[in-house]
Order: structure tokens, then C-alpha cells, then sequence
């Protein structure tokens, strides 16, 4: 295991080098996909006349592909004893999708492009979030993936900030805007490529499948009940998408509307690696019940108006939300999984979260629809008192995790 460590120095000297690169290789990433990202609700529904139940089925599918191709690339990456190669194949994958947001003349070429985007996630997260508790000492690890978190999310606020910038340049031309994301994409993949070396991994035993379920068997009481956490809590979260629907209600010009997800994005970029490392030294479930607590707020917030200082409120909230909870749950994981297995355990708690989050967006794209914004956010409100209950009637199951 690659360590920087020494004794007396501060955390963030201490987190290794490693660390920082896959940091901004997810920051040039994010940058690329939130360009397209914050400004492709808008390009569906004012270009292509799609519906918010289609918004909500694209977001929707998209996400959950992520995860099922996470549980396959995260059990390979197991056997091979091998993370960067695939990341760097999901990463390539990623950078080459941007295009076909460029091209596409209807909703279901976007929604090939958001699934094919979305492989290339799933194919380098499992590997990706395993390579970083191969390289991080156990009491860095959440300060680690909230430093990585937290680069991530400059990138998810730089995205919709040059999005903003481009737009007004180019009068709202969002085909043009589109195809600049691509720029940032292959600056990931090159970073990955030249600027992280995966430290070896010494062991003398025989490859084995990694789904077989003898395997599956060293996945304990403790690392499962994360997984049914976390699938719950996606419940409670659907996708950020209906944010910028919510700010386009307020009546912003549509090349300001992606500031709504530069403020999400701030608030989760300057609060993921203070609670990251907050999480190394507090309770998880308690951690975890305040972001369900904000993400309640949030959605009252946003549930009680359209204007834009609502919004902007209701949307902060949200990203503090996500700079509570985010790093903490891929810490909770790194934690109750076996050494061995934590590509695999990171893929079946992604296909869980994903299938989640599927359930959720449509449902939030229907109420959409048939009752409206408030119906949506008030939703989302209940199943955030939902997963707070499940937490509460089950806090003795995590063991460590849960203490």
C-alpha cells in the first residue's frame, strides 16, 4: 500500500499523492460531463420538446446503467488485481460520449448518449473508489475519498460556470457548447494515464471469481446493511436534473440557469472534505441522519417556491446535503468490506443505489407532471423521514460503521 504518511504532519500532507491526481482526473471529468449535464434538461425540453416524465426516464435509465456495469467492473478489477487500466477504459468511454449530445437530433439519441456516458462511470467508479482505499491508510480513508469527493465537485461547478459563460457567448447555442466538453474529457484520460501509478498488490493466491458464492459469502451482516442504507437513502434523492427544471420555473434565462448547479456544487465542493474527514472520527449514522436532515430542508425549501433566491437556497442545501453524505457512505463501504473484495462490494452497492435511483426519478419526473414541482420535492421530503426511521430501528445492525 502506497503511503505518504508522517507522523505529526497535517491530514491533507499526509493523504498520498495518488489520491490528489484521481482527484483531478475526477475534477477535468466532471468538468466535461456538467457542462453537458446542467444544460441538457433545457436542450430536452426547449429544443427537442421532450416531457418531465422524459427528463426523469433518461435521467433515470441512464443512472441505473451505471451501476450494473459497476458490479461486473468492480468484480474484474478484483480478479485481475488491476483498477487504473479500467478506470482509464471508463474514463476513454466517458470522454468519447460528449459528441452525441453534440449530434443528436432527438430525445433517444441523448438518452444512448447518457447511457453510453454512463457505462464508461460504471466501468471506472468501482475500480476507481477500491484504487483509493489500495492506496490510503484505514484512518485516512475518509478524509481521502472526501479530498477526491471535493476535487470531483469543483469540476461539477467549474462544468455549469463555463456553461453559463459559453452560453452567453454563443447565444444560447447549446450544439457548440456541447462539443468544448469534450476538451476537459481527454485531459482526464491523459492525467490517469501519465499521473497515477497503481501500487502492487503482493499476494501469492490463485485468481478466483469474485461473484462465486463462496466469495459473496465474506460479505458480512454489516457490509450488506450499508448496501440496503444506501439503496434507501437514493430513494430520497432523485436526480439533481429537477433542479434546473425547478430554477427554469422562476423564470431565469436559460444561459443562467446552470448557476443553480454552480451553487450546488460550491456548497457539496467546500463541505465534502471537512465531513469526509469528520467521518473518520464520528458516528456514520449519525452523520448520515443530519444529510437527511438538510436534504428534508432542502426539499421544503424548493417544494415552497420557484423564485430564484428560493431556489438558489433550496439548491445550496442540497449540495451541503451532498458534502455530508456522499464521501461518507464510500467510506462506510471501504470499511465493512473485505480487503479482497472492495471492487466488488463498491459494484453491489452501486447497482443497489442505481436501481434506487431509476425508482425514484421516474416517479419524481410523474409528479411532475400530473401535480407538480411541490408534489415532487414534498416526496422526497417523505422518503428522507423514511430512511431517518429505517436508521433509527436499525442503528445496533452496522457494528464500527453504525457506533
Amino acid at each position: 500500500m502506497q503511503t505518504n504518511s508522517t507522523p505529526g504532519t497535517g491530514t491533507l500532507k499526509q493523504i498520498p499523492r495518488g489520491i490528489w491526481m484521481l482527484g483531478f482526473v475526477s475534477m477535468f471529468m466532471d468538468i466535461s460531463s456538467e457542462i453537458i449535464h446542467s444544460l441538457l434538461p433545457m436542450f430536452l425540453v426547449t429544443s427537442l420538446g421532450a416531457s418531465a416524465m422524459m427528463v426523469g426516464l433518461i435521467e433515470g435509465v441512464a443512472e441505473a446503467t451505471t451501476p450494473l456495469v459497476k458490479i461486473f467492473s468492480g468484480a474484474l478489477s478484483d480478479y485481475l488485481r488491476n483498477r487504473k487500466w479500467l478506470a482509464v477504459i471508463g474514463y476513454g468511454m466517458g470522454a468519447l460520449s460528449k459528441p452525441l449530445f453534440a449530434l443528436a437530433p432527438t430525445a433517444g439519441i441523448v438518452l444512448t448518449a447518457r447511457v453510453a456516458d454512463r457505462i464508461g462511470k460504471g466501468v471506472r467508479g468501482a475500480p476507481r473508489d477500491a484504487l483509493v482505499a489500495d492506496i490510503t491508510p484505514p484512518h485516512l480513508r475518509g478524509a481521502a475519498y472526501g479530498l477526491r469527493q471535493a476535487l470531483d465537485t469543483v469540476g461539477a461547478f467549474l462544468g455549469p460556470l463555463l456553461a453559463v459563460v459559453l452560453m452567453l457567448l454563443w447565444a444560447d447555442n447549446f450544439r457548440l457548447v456541447f462539443w468544448v466538453a469534450v476538451i476537459p474529457g481527454l485531459i482526464a484520460v491523459a492525467l490517469l494515464i501519465f499521473g497515477i501509478k497503481e501500487p502492487e498488490h503482493r499476494t501469492t493466491a490463485k485468481r478466483v471469481n469474485p461473484l462465486r458464492l463462496d466469495n459473496l459469502k465474506k460479505l458480512t451482516r454489516q457490509y450488506w446493511w450499508v448496501v440496503f442504507i444506501g439503496a434507501v437513502f437514493t430513494l430520497a434523492r432523485f436526480s439533481e436534473a429537477f433542479l434546473v427544471l425547478r430554477a427554469m420555473q422562476g423564470g431565469i434565462p436559460i444561459a443562467l440557469v446552470p448557476l443553480v448547479m454552480v451553487a450546488m456544487n460550491l456548497v457539496y465542493s467546500i463541505s465534502a472534505y471537512p465531513f469526509g474527514k469528520l467521518a473518520d472520527s464520528m458516528s456514520h449514522t449519525r452523520l448520515l441522519a443530519i444529510g437527511l436532515v438538510v436534504l428534508i430542508a432542502a426539499d421544503l425549501v424548493l417544494a415552497h417556491g420557484n423564485h430564484w433566491s428560493v431556489v438558489l437556497l433550496g439548491v445550496a442545501l442540497w449540495g451541503l446535503h451532498m458534502g455530508l453524505t456522499q464521501g461518507l457512505l464510500a467510506t462506510m463501504v471501504a470499511h465493512t468490506a473485505p480487503t479482497d473484495l472492495k471492487g466488488t462490494a463498491f459494484g453491489f452497492f452501486n447497482l443497489m443505489s442505481g436501481v434506487a435511483m431509476l425508482i425514484t426519478s421516474v416517479v419524481a419526473g410523474e409528479l411532475w407532471d400530473r401535480m407538480g414541482a411541490a408534489a415532487t420535492f414534498y416526496a422526497g421530503a417523505g422518503f428522507c423521514l423514511l430512511t431517518l426511521c429505517v436508521l433509527a430501528i436499525g442503528r445496533g445492525v452496522q457494528g464500527k460503521s453504525a457506533a
